[in-house]
């Protein structure tokens, strides 16, 4: 008797738990492996998703690193009556006297000037490449690289010279630039000497063929006035100069200059990110809720089909507690099982997806705890009913419907 008594209240180490638990998932290999796929999607939906947009945003904040958030625009704006306004001619000199001012540049739009692979094209077929004058400091002031060929310089600045940017230069069909690679611009011909990378923080300059701003006015009779002045502030600077710029670029009619900061618009679009990523988790939750219902339909239907057992170890001194361990565990393991396998296809997906991007592959370490504290919340969940239900099963009832 003390020894049936002693083996009645003897308890469960942890590994005799989990291999309780392994057995009951071995012994139904393809229900389980159903039952814990449906965890799977929802656990690799929704780190994809997170994976995804992290790694979009990590990519995005090298990007302002790199570009820097210093950098402001001052343009025309309207005039009271609504007609476009025009910028003074000595603007971008007026904006370089500012003391937090580390550089200034400026591009002028050159309107009436279009730009043609040929001079056989049609007038009509312009492709939407704009013609600007450019200051020779553009460049590092506006965050623009050279991807080919060369920038314009003192001299090539006074020349029919022109530098496009990388959507035009795809529009004209110009793949390297050099003497013999022309364009029909304004109504003469201008050498291609260099060709920019996209920028980021001037998108204008992507669609626009630049020349020097000495050319400009002597090749295209430009009137010299800047149509945007791109301006470096000192960082700790940058809202104290966005209240002056208007001011400072046109002191009779402050009202007519429109100021703008370009890394603000990369911002909104990472909220933007934000905000369509809460709606796919969102989906990814339904999934996983889905998954939850399949686990636990496979946990009672387990409890019905295996009464004898319960019954069997009941009638060998098994106590309710151990029985209800048992299918918790049984549970719990089956939600893990589909946690790891939904978040390693998860990862996959975002790695291979940033990759192809060219973007850092991300996966934030709070969504992978997320994730383990969910499987192990809905394992729980899951399980509860099912393990209570097996532990209330005397063990003379359990035995009698075998």
């Amino acid at each position: 008797m003390k020894r049936a008594g002693s083996l009645r209240a003897a308890a469960l180490s942890p590994r005799d738990v989990l291999r309780l638990g392994g057995h009951g998932l071995r012994a139904r290999p393809l229900r389980v492996v159903l039952s814990a796929l449906g965890i799977a999607i929802g656990i690799a939906a929704m780190a994809s998703v997170v994976g995804i947009s992290t790694s979009s945003r990590a990519r995005l904040d090298r990007q302002l690193d790199a570009l820097g958030t210093n950098l402001l625009t001052a343009g025309p704006g309207s005039t009271l009556f609504g007609d476009p306004a025009k910028l003074p001619e000595d603007a971008v000199a007026m904006v370089g006297r500012i003391g937090a001012v580390e550089s200034v540049s400026a591009i002028g739009s050159v309107g009436d000037a279009r730009v043609y692979r040929s001079d056989r094209i049609p007038v009509a077929q312009s492709g939407g490449i704009g013609t600007y004058a450019a200051l020779i400091n553009l460049p590092e002031t506006a965050g623009a690289t050279v991807g080919a060929g060369t920038w314009l310089n003192d001299a090539t600045a006074r020349y029919p010279a022109v530098v496009v940017g990388a959507r035009a230069a795809d529009r004209l069909g110009i793949g390297e630039p050099g003497p013999e690679r022309q364009i029909w611009l304004g109504g003469r011909w201008f050498t291609v000497i260099g060709i920019l990378d996209p920028v980021p923080l001037a998108p204008e300059l992507d669609m626009g063929a630049l020349i020097g701003w000495p050319a400009a006015q002597h090749y295209l009779g430009f009137d010299g006035r800047p149509t945007t002045i791109y301006t470096r502030i000192h960082p700790n600077q940058v809202e104290a100069v966005r209240a002056l710029l208007a001011r400072t670029a046109n002191p009779a009619q402050p009202n007519e200059v429109d100021v703008s900061r370009p890394s603000d618009a990369l911002a909104a679009r990472a909220a933007v990110d934000v905000a369509f990523t809460g709606l796919l988790l969102g989906i990814g939750a339904v999934a996983l809720l889905v998954g939850g219902i399949g686990v636990a339909n496979t946990m009672v239907i387990s409890v019905l089909e295996r009464r004898a057992e319960i019954g069997l170890r009941r009638a060998l001194g098994a106590t309710r507690g151990q029985i209800r361990i048992q299918f918790l565990a049984e549970s719990l393991l089956l939600s893990t099982l589909g946690t790891g396998a939904g978040l390693l296809l998860g990862s996959g997906v975002t790695a291979v997806y940033a990759s192809v991007r060219g973007w850092p592959t991300v996966m934030p370490a709070w969504f992978v705890g997320g994730a383990v504290a969910t499987a192990l919340l809905i394992g729980a969940l899951a399980g509860l009913y099912p393990a209570v239900r097996a532990a209330r099963l005397a063990p003379t009832e359990a035995l009698a419907t075998t």
